[in-house]
Order: C-alpha cells, then structure tokens, then sequence
C-alpha cells in the first residue's frame, strides 16, 4: 500500500495518544504504509497502563488455534455470549464488528506483530461457552506491552513521544480533525498537524471525581488501573461534539491480593475455589464472574474476604505470573485442614469448616449448592491453603461512541472526520455495570479498534489500497 501524498499535509498521518492497545493501531498504520507519532504520557508506560496490568487475554472466536483444539466457535457464538452476560444492554453493532474480527485479530497479533500466542484450555473464564482467550506464556501484559513497543521502537515509520500528554484536537472548517495539542512534563504546548487521530487513553478510572459520578458503588475501593486513565479522551471528544455512552460500566475484579497489592486471579475460582467474608461464609455464586464480585465484596464487612484453595488448584494457578507474585510475597497461607487455616486466617474455625463441607459436598453432586453454582470444576481436597482478597476498580467501560470503523460519532451517529477511540477512551461491549463484564472484553475493544482505526486511516487518505 502506498501512503498519501506528503505535500497533502505537514506532519504525521496519524497521532496514537496512548501506547497501550494504541501500539497495536500505530504497528496495524506503519504496515500500510503510514507514518505515526505515538504519544505517551507516562515514561514508564511498559509497567503502567492498563494493558501492560492485564492478564493478557484476547478473545478470538473461530480462530486457527481453536481448530486445531477442535472446537467450535466463531462470531455469531461469541456474540451470543457477550448478550447473554450483559442481559442485552451491550451494543450490538460494536459487539458483532468486534467478534468478527476477533480471530483475525489475534492471528494478526501472532503473525505480523509477532506475539506468542496460544489458546487457553486449562480452564474457562465465566461467561464464555466455549475456550476463545488468547494469551502470551506469564499471562501478563507487560509482556505484551515490551513485544509491541519494541516492535514500534524498530519501525522506521513509528515515532514516539513519552512522556507527554496529548490535550486537545483541533477541527478545521469542515470539521475534520486538522491538528493535535501535546503538552510536556514542563507545562510547554506544540500543536502538531495531522488528519487522523486515534484516542486510546483509556477510560476515567484514574480521575475519582468522575467515579463518584458514574460508578458510585466502586468510588470506595482500590484503584488497580493506569495513573493516566484521567478521562482525557471523554473530555476532547465532548468538546468536538462526540456522543459517550455507557458511563456506568467498568471492569471491577474481587481478587487482589490485600498483602501483594497484585492480582490473585479468578483461576483460583474456575479451578474450584470458594471466596468467603470476614465471618467465614460464601456470599454467591463466584463463578458468575469477577468483575460484579469487586462490588459485591466491597459491600462486605471490612471490604475484604478470603479465597479458600487447595495444593491441586495451587499448583494450576502458578503459571499465571500475577498468582506466583502473590506466592513470592508470602500472601497464601496454609493448614492442614479447615480448622487449621482458621487459626492461620482469623476466620471463624465453625462457619470456615461449614463453608467447605457445604462447598464440597456441592461439587461432588451430594447436594445443591445454596446459592446456585453449578460450575465446580473438583472439589477442594487434602491441604487448604487461602489468600486474603480485597475488591478493586481496574478500569472503566464506558467512553465516547463509535462505529464500525471505530470513528468516533457525534449525537446523530455521523462520524467526526479522522477522529477514533479506542479502548477505555471508547464505549466497549460490557453493557451496563460491572456484571456485562467477560475477560477480554478490555483488550478486545483496546486492540481490535486500534486495529480498526488504523485500516480506516488507510483507506481514507492512501491513494491505493
């Protein structure tokens, strides 16, 4: 593909703001053809955003992997479940674009930028029918994170610009994006010319005057995101006249460690693990999801719990780095039996001993579970070990709105030329709430409108295609 014509405009062809899922959109631009200026607020982005936080998950839905595994899946399916979770408030245009073009995604991320990428099918994440997530070995982003920013680093026609905050977008008379605002760690401004824009900030999670507003029912818990989620995309995009939606919807997740400050990981769950509060009682079905578990175990006596584990689930979870950072700092601790671990946890040794009795029971079949949970993958045998949870905000789910393009559109669904979101800066598919929630639902919509934006950028200012 041959890039536009540079005496057509000074400058990039396109401006990343945000080296998350954002250095997806920059490499996906740089192989067609165009130049890219990545703008970065944080230096130390590789260890501080969101992506670089996750467990690296890519939802793909009729992928290669999945067919060698033999499993049957694709979009149709995939959008099934994303409005099966979300009792069908999520988007359904941005749902079926972004399950269409899952699978081609993460085979673009293996093939042409380059990341190891296998299918999960030691276990299932709640929500989703079938095995689709995608990860690296460590299952960390920050893995992720160092493959795609020295990937850009070695592109001739990628630039970036860290640490330095993009600020503003500026139209011109037809309003087209025309130009970007940059402002650096002195307090100096640049405005740089361009005609495409691709916001990919992240959310508001950072800023709690605004999760007070919108997420009340989170606003007291530990903020576990990127220091830069500041609203910055919401704020430009509603001065241009952009329409947001979604508000209201964030990943939450009930699993960080309270002694590591580091993910536990809901495997712990998946793999038949119970979470119980201060009084040593389950509180619901924890397979239901971890992100409405965050609420959930907030509105709990001291806003904290404990999962309850045995070697056999120990021993699964260790491939995860997050579990094995929590391993390291001396965060789970072991009895022999019940009564054991609650002497060594504070819990009530009657209702713990309950607990477990009931919960096992429930997964040999012996008995219903009360609260209803079918999902039980064994139940918890021999040595018990635990780990002190407490519940936290990972980022927000609602933005500004988008299309199929993932151009960013204003109240009457008509696309602001050369303006795009992706991400946490965009709606995603989550519905509203934290209940919508299914893993992957953050780097999905991260990286597949990145991925979006940057095949519109070229097909709207490059000569050929």
């Amino acid at each position: 593909m041959t890039g536009p014509d540079p005496t057509e405009t000074e400058g990039p062809d396109l401006v990343v703001a945000g080296a998350g899922g954002g250095l997806a959109g920059a490499l996906r631009a740089a192989e067609h053809g165009l130049s890219v200026l990545v703008v970065e607020a944080s230096e130390h982005f590789r260890r501080g955003n969101n992506t670089s936080m996750s467990t690296a998950m890519f939802p793909g839905a009729g992928s290669r992997w999945q067919a060698d595994a033999g499993i049957d899946d694709g979009p149709e399916r995939f959008v099934g479940d994303i409005m099966a979770k979300t009792h069908g408030t999520a988007d359904p245009r941005l749902a079926g674009t972004l399950a269409e073009i899952s699978a081609p995604l993460v085979e673009w991320l293996a093939d042409s930028a380059g990341l190891p990428l296998s299918l999960v099918t030691d276990f299932n994440y709640p929500g989703h029918t079938v095995p689709r997530c995608h990860t690296i070995p460590g299952r960390h982003g920050s893995g992720v994170i160092d493959h795609l920013a020295r990937r850009a680093g070695e592109h001739p026609g990628i630039e970036l610009l860290a640490p330095a905050r993009l600020t503003d977008v500026r139209l011109d008379d037809d309003g087209a994006v025309r130009a970007v605002v940059v402002r650096y760690p002195d307090g100096a401004e640049e405005e740089i010319p361009t005609r495409a824009v691709l916001l990919a900030t992240n959310g508001f999670g950072a800023d709690r005057g605004l999760v007070a507003e919108h997420l009340p029912e989170i606003a007291g818990a530990l903020y576990q995101g990127g220091e830069h989620s500041l609203g910055d995309a919401l704020r430009i995009g509603r001065k241009l006249g952009a329409a947001s939606g979604f508000l209201d919807a964030y990943q939450g997740h009930g699993a960080v460690g309270a002694k590591s400050g580091t993910l536990v990981g809901w495997a712990t769950i998946i793999h038949g693990g119970i979470l119980v509060d201060l009084d040593g009682r389950r509180f619901g079905d924890e397979t239901r999801g971890y992100s409405e578990y965050a609420a959930e175990l907030a509105a709990r006596r001291g806003a904290t719990g404990w999962i309850v584990i045995d070697e056999t689930i120990h021993r699964q979870c260790l491939p995860f780095r997050d579990f094995q950072d929590n391993v390291d700092a001396g965060a789970v601790v072991w009895g022999a039996d019940a009564t054991e671990l609650a002497e060594v946890t504070g819990l009530p040794a009657a209702a713990l001993a309950a607990e477990v009795a009931d919960s096992t029971a429930a997964a040999r079949g012996e008995r219903p579970d009360r609260f209803g949970r079918t999902n039980w993958e064994r139940p918890l045998t021999g040595r018990l070990a635990a780990v002190r949870v407490v519940p936290a905000l990972f980022h927000t789910q609602g933005g500004l709105l988008v299309d199929q393009r993932a151009a960013v559109v204003d109240a009457d669904d008509r696309p602001i030329p050369g303006l795009y979101a992706a991400g946490g800066a965009a709606a995603g598919i989550s519905g509203r709430g934290a209940a919508g929630y299914l893993p992957g639902n953050g780097l999905l919509p991260a990286f597949g409108l990145a991925w979006l934006a940057a095949d519109d950028v070229a097909r709207r200012y490059s000569h050929t295609q």
